[in-house]
């Protein structure tokens, strides 16, 4: 199944995603479809056009999970109530064929709702963003950590096995972080955004070794992205499951969150699943409040 748009085609889906964020004030794609959209992905998953009056009308990203499809797709803003978000939805199910179809919808917009659910899909997991000012964020903190443990930059070239083995075993249970591979390390690297200042790992030493215990890695949106102006964002915060009960989290995130004050920013965003309610309380009483919501749709698996 494998399809990776190039050339003129690839130049025209990535002017379709930027137009659609700059109309509705949200990104239509995740992170990870747009690398994948932008590099390739895995090798049955497949990029899917739709053209219309020798334009490039519709984008859709379609690969597997452990569950069968997962797809995200969005159409441009110029072309939208024309039957054109039907016909993609009903192209990826026929693509997945049989097998559970996990659709994402960014921003929750009334349109992707009513598409949804007039396919029948049902709503099956909310991801919130939620969104924090720093002005009152301590722009020198000192976190209290363990005598032997100490926090430093992540060093490229020479971290990423060790961050990559506590990544997935802080989140086992995660349908897309604990799955994060080398390359996906690597493309997210090479990124205009990556600054390795900005990813903080707690190390233990151990005499003879250092052993990873946990990382707070943060991200910069340029202005534009997730607003008029820079927005910081709690990118990646994973504490390994034997580092449990030693306060890392809380260290960590008081120490990214300085170095995105520190950076003159002013607001920060994160990612949390809806129904992690403890999560959710926590960020609440943090000072964290909703700002936005994605919805994955399920259109569930059929017998052949």
């Amino acid at each position: 199944m494998a399809q990776r748009l190039t050339g003129p085609q690839l130049d025209r889906a990535v002017a379709l995603v930027r137009a659609a964020a700059e109309a509705d004030g949200v990104r239509p794609l995740s992170e990870e479809a747009e690398l994948r959209l932008r590099h390739g992905g895995p090798d049955d998953g497949r990029d899917v056009l739709l053209e219309a009056d020798g334009a490039v009308a519709a984008y859709a990203r379609l690969d597997r999970d452990a569950d069968g499809w997962q797809a995200e797709f969005v159409v441009h803003p110029q072309r939208r109530r024309r039957g054109l978000g039907t016909a993609t939805a009903a192209q990826l199910e026929e693509l997945a064929g049989h097998a559970r179809l996990a659709v994402w919808a960014h921003g929750e917009l009334p349109g992707s709702t009513e598409l949804a659910t007039a396919r029948g899909w049902a709503r099956a997991r909310t991801l919130l963003q939620m969104r924090m000012p720093l002005a009152d964020v301590d722009p020198e903190p000192s976190p209290a950590l363990p005598d032997d443990v100490v926090v430093r930059p992540f060093r490229p070239g020479v971290d990423e096995d060790a961050w990559l083995a506590v990544n997935a075993a802080a989140f086992a249970s995660h349908p897309e972080q604990g799955g994060m591979t080398r390359r996906d390390l690597e493309l997210r690297e090479a990124e205009e955004w990556f600054d390795p200042a900005g990813f903080l790992l707690a190390w233990r030493s151990t005499g003879d070794d250092d052993v990873l215990l946990g990382s707070h890695w943060t991200k910069v949106h340029p202005p534009g992205d997730a607003a008029d102006e820079a927005v910081g964002e709690v990118y990646v915060l994973g504490v390994a499951p034997q580092a449990q009960g030693l306060r890392l989290g809380r260290a960590l995130t008081d120490l990214g969150l300085a170095h995105l004050r520190g950076r003159g920013l002013r607001e920060v965003l994160l990612y949390v699943e809806a129904d992690n309610t403890a999560a959710v309380s926590l960020y609440e009483k943090s000072g964290f409040t909703r700002f936005s919501a994605d919805v994955q749709w399920h259109r569930s698996a059929s017998r052949p």
